[in-house]
């Protein structure tokens, strides 16, 4: 089993690169699995993967490489015996670090595992923001990989694709450096996939780092129970840009320049309409997805942001989603175990 690892800081284009490398080995016959890593309670991108037909498992409250190794363990193991994949692609939590994972999975145990080298994705649009807002991060991000990936340049001119392609140069000239845009499954990332029929063989120096105390980022998460009667993907979608949009003005007022990843899915049973902000310099995006239907009648939130105190994030992300549900006039409670607000919207 090929293993591929595909690292990056929040809201650096993971998971769109890796719906776009998981489909094409699957055209090409492969069996692919997928293993997804959330820092919060609970997971959105899981259910993306698995509405796009592709076999994926959701690991969340932690990071794989600190406090979900064991979890990690048995969820290898279990794709292994039902599935029987040639292809693992693991998406650590970006805040995780992808040598560290790699060096784990090693010791596991599992018969005939090979690993492709370790990829970092770097985010071409905001990368001085990251280098100012989680400096020591994102450095060893960085420098521990094999692949630098420079994503989202359809964001940036050519001189700041040259300047940022020529600091990862010397920040970890040992690297292979690709640029794309992970929406484009053009000549660009086929040139990247290519790559990854390497062999890895970086191996981690020193002893093992918690990520999530190295990141000093804040995070929350949570799930609402939805009454999805009378919904269009339409409808949706402009509530979940208004949400952003306030999010994003709220955090701004405590952090002008913050950067992660804030991910809102509102499932409507084969509709599932996905919002993302990743930081203070891009306006919200909203985008409407397969579902798989599993889980209908829900929304899921998953916020990660620099320089935000989890109090602060959590009272933003509470009242801007409660506020915008009443507005909409959407009927909905907490399905969160530890509960989330104390306001109940009512339907007209």
């Amino acid at each position: 089993m090929k293993v591929i690892i595909i690292g990056g800081f929040l809201g650096s284009g993971k998971t769109t690169t890796l719906l776009s490398l998981g489909r094409h080995m699957v055209e090409k016959g492969h069996r692919v699995a997928i293993i997804v890593n959330e820092i919060g309670e609970v997971g959105v991108d899981g259910e993306t993967l698995s509405g796009s037909g592709l076999i994926a498992k959701e690991l969340t409250s932690g990071c794989i490489c600190c406090t979900l190794r064991i979890s990690m363990e048995y969820t290898l193991q279990t794709l292994e015996e039902e599935y029987d994949p040639d292809v693992l692609i693991i998406e650590p939590t970006g805040i995780a670090l992808p040598l560290q994972i790699k060096e784990h999975v090693a010791l596991m145990g599992l018969s005939d595992l090979s690993f492709a080298p370790v990829v970092t994705i770097v985010d071409a649009s905001r990368f001085d923001v990251e280098l100012s807002q989680v400096p020591k991060f994102i450095m060893t991000q960085i420098e521990e990989a094999e692949i630098l990936c420079v994503n989202k340049i359809d964001l940036v001119d050519r001189e700041t694709l040259v300047n940022v392609t020529g600091r990862l140069m010397d920040l970890n000239p040992d690297a292979l450096i690709v640029e794309f845009s992970a929406k484009s499954a053009d000549a660009l990332f086929m040139r990247f996939i290519d790559l990854l029929a390497g062999e890895g063989t970086a191996r981690q120096v020193g002893e093992n780092r918690n990520s999530i105390e190295l990141s000093q980022v804040s995070s929350y998460s949570g799930k609402y129970s939805i009454d999805t009667h009378g919904l269009d993907c339409d409808s949706v979608s402009t509530m979940l840009l208004r949400l952003l949009e306030e999010i994003k003005e709220k955090i701004e007022h405590i952090n002008p320049l913050f950067i992660g990843h804030v991910k809102i899915s509102l499932s409507m049973g084969k509709d599932l309409v996905k919002g993302n902000l990743t930081s203070s310099q891009e306006r919200p995006s909203v985008e409407m997805l397969a579902s798989p239907g599993q889980d209908h009648g829900h929304l899921k939130f998953l916020s990660a942001v620099t320089q935000v105190s989890k109090s602060d994030l959590m009272h933003i992300i509470d009242f801007a989603i409660s506020s915008n549900l009443v507005r909409a006039g959407i009927i909905y409670e907490p399905a969160n175990p530890r509960g989330l607000i104390s306001i109940t919207g009512t339907k007209n």
